[in-house]
């Protein structure tokens, strides 16, 4: 978070895009948030076919940051804008040479 402005800032920066202020401090945050905007993506890059379609979406967290992610765990044409989200850990990509998984976070919608 931005001592400056207040601006929460994800992924960690080293100069606060709003206000140009390096005294910047670790926040927490909570891992929840709504859709914002999203797209379906159909013709995905090398490497990540066997996911598509998959949605990517614009999430703001309820802590104010705004994330792009893959929303997991839904229909491509059951997101929403408003969808209350919440982060998951999931595999990213699997490298099939070396047998390396990485990990990542992506959003899945909250069961409420």
């Amino acid at each position: 978070m931005c001592a400056g402005c207040g601006k929460v800032l994800f992924p960690r920066v080293a100069v606060c895009p709003g206000c140009g202020s390096v005294d910047l401090e670790e926040v927490g945050l909570r891992g929840t948030g709504r859709v914002v905007t999203w797209t379906v993506v159909r013709n995905p890059p090398e490497g990540y076919e066997k996911y598509s379609p998959f949605v990517v979406a614009l999430v703001e967290l309820d802590d104010g940051a705004r994330v792009l992610s893959q929303v997991v765990d839904v229909e491509p044409d059951e997101v929403e804008a408003g969808m209350r989200v919440e982060v998951a850990f999931r595999r990213v990509k699997e490298d099939g040479a070396s047998g390396i998984i990485a990990y990542g976070y992506k959003f899945r919608p909250v069961i409420e």
